[in-house]
């Protein structure tokens, strides 16, 4: 399997997590299934809207787009594209910035941490690096 593929499979889990929490944030379901931490009181927060929508909502978005730019570096065109791995890389990075933004929120202001978020986390930033050793 190739980085790419990885990329691609990781962004994919992604966006299924990120559609589990837009889902929750939307009432479409009533609660989260959270082992570790305290989900529905971070996704309850003021702080889980960014710009009148769900943080959720903007990771199926994130995740999406780079699924899509993942799936579109494996075609054989595009296989040697430098620009493919220029954007993976910086949307990835932001995408760990962010995640770094939402996680420092979780741990001083909100206090409490999400799972399902720390996972997102964990997989944006597998992503940056596999996008770095691509690039």
């Amino acid at each position: 399997m190739s980085k790419r593929q990885i990329i691609a499979l990781l962004a994919l889990v992604g966006a299924c997590i990120s559609v589990y929490l837009t889902l929750f944030k939307l009432g479409i379901i009533g609660t989260l299934s959270c082992s570790i931490g305290s989900c529905e009181q971070v996704n309850t927060s003021r702080w889980a809207r960014f710009l009148g929508a769900p943080v959720a909502l903007w990771g199926v978005g994130f995740y999406l787009a780079v699924l899509a730019v993942a799936i579109a570096g494996t075609l054989p065109q595009f296989a040697e594209s430098p620009r493919i791995g220029t954007a993976l890389v910086t949307m990835s990075g932001v995408g760990v910035l962010f995640s770094a933004y939402l996680t420092a929120l979780e741990l001083f202001v909100i206090h409490a941490i999400c799972m399902w978020c720390v996972i997102s986390a964990i997989i944006v930033t597998l992503i940056f690096l596999l996008s770095l050793k691509r690039a």
